[in-house]
């Protein structure tokens, strides 16, 4: 192996995040072909004990299957993933690839027919019924999009995706307990103030055990709470499109309206479903690694002093009843450098400019992190 921090961090995808037992069977799936990884993965799956199976998918390949899809088709694939998915005791999902906008050109319809087949699977299998980790691999696309060296994004990404997440996950016990009695939440900042409620919704801590890297408490609005606007910061890649400058008006739930870089084609995504135009996740980032978005939202949803809230699908775990085919997770930075901004609970300011204000909740700054 020709990079140590490669063995660890195997290492710890198995035996940390999904925690693979003897006799358990793991499905790692790689969208891009990192032999060193997946091998290794391989090699820390049977030391465990465990049986290793590997999907390998390609998104040039993804795309190509995209731009003809059809709905029998691709139902078919759905039930062939399903059935293999349903057999898994864990599930590891790798993905790396050469350009964000691969499936840009793919017209959204297909990409419907593929979240309403082959998506579900992962909604309703993977997500509730196996343990499961996500993660990204370092590239030179990745690299170019966090505007760094690829040796340097290299060392960022072993930094950020082998940090201590058992000191993070103590640390967030304090934050999900007060969340978990909190009622009303206010979030204002530069073009933003929202108001919502995440009463009798449970906090869920994400410290390395379903993403990689990880960083995050996550809950949900009561699905018709919901007024007033945000606006997004940070520019969110879906559905091959970078998106910029996204603005959501809300009316007790539901974005009556929605603005853009491409107000149309972003309309378009909120008209999938009922669902779409109602909020599924609320989650507040900090990883003190990850500072700056790089457009990959497996990192941009984990920044430090960073929030973001969802449009689509709810989790199981965080259940606010809202079923929608997208889960879109949009972010907002609220250190200094980004506009600042605040968060209140029960009417208790609780974080300015991305910091922790509350003394029970102080261990999570980035100082008390890393």
């Amino acid at each position: 192996m020709k990079d140590p921090r490669i063995g660890t961090l195997a290492k710890n995808l198995i035996n940390y995040s999904v925690k693979l037992q003897k006799g358990e069977k793991v499905l790692i799936e790689n969208f891009g072909l990192q032999r060193e990884l997946v091998n290794a993965l391989v090699y820390e799956a049977y030391e465990a004990g465990g049986y290793p199976f590997v999907l390998l998918k390609d998104h040039q390949v993804d795309r190509a299957l995209l731009m003809g899809a059809k709905e029998e088709q691709y139902k078919m694939m759905g039930e062939f993933e399903a059935n293999v998915m349903s057999q898994m005791d864990a599930y590891i999902g790798l993905r790396a690839g050469d350009n964000i906008n691969e499936q840009s050109d793919v017209p959204p319809e297909k990409m419907a027919i593929h979240g309403q087949t082959v998506g579900k699977v992962h909604r309703n299998i993977r997500v509730p019924k196996t343990k499961w980790v996500v993660l990204r691999y370092p590239t030179n696309s990745m690299a170019q999009l966090a505007k760094m060296s690829t040796e340097a994004f290299e060392d960022f990404y072993f930094e950020v995706c082998n940090l201590d997440y058992g000191k993070m996950s103590a640390a967030m016990d304090s934050l999900v307990e007060l969340m978990d009695k909190t009622d009303k939440v206010r979030i204002t900042g530069p073009g933003t103030d929202l108001t919502f409620s995440i009463k009798d919704i449970k906090a869920i801590k994400c410290a390395g055990e379903l993403n990689i890297p990880d960083g995050e408490v996550y809950t949900a609005p009561v699905k018709d709470s919901i007024n007033g606007v945000i606006s997004y910061n940070t520019p969110s890649p879906y559905q091959g499109f970078t998106f910029e400058n996204v603005k959501l008006t809300f009316k007790d739930g539901k974005i009556v309206e929605a603005m853009s870089n491409d107000t149309t084609r972003i309309n378009k995504i909120f008209d999938t479903d009922e669902g779409a135009r109602y909020v599924g996740e609320f989650a507040i980032g900090v990883n003190p690694y990850i500072l700056h978005p790089m457009q990959d939202i497996l990192f941009d949803e984990k920044i430090d002093g960073s929030f973001h809230f969802t449009p689509g699908q709810c989790y199981d775990d965080a259940y606010n009843g809202n079923h929608s085919d997208i889960h879109w997770d949009l972010v907002n930075i609220q250190r200094p450098e980004y506009g600042g901004g605040e968060i209140h609970f029960d009417d208790v300011l609780i974080r300015k400019d991305g910091r922790f204000v509350l003394p029970e909740l102080e261990d999570l700054n980035p100082e008390n992190l890393k």
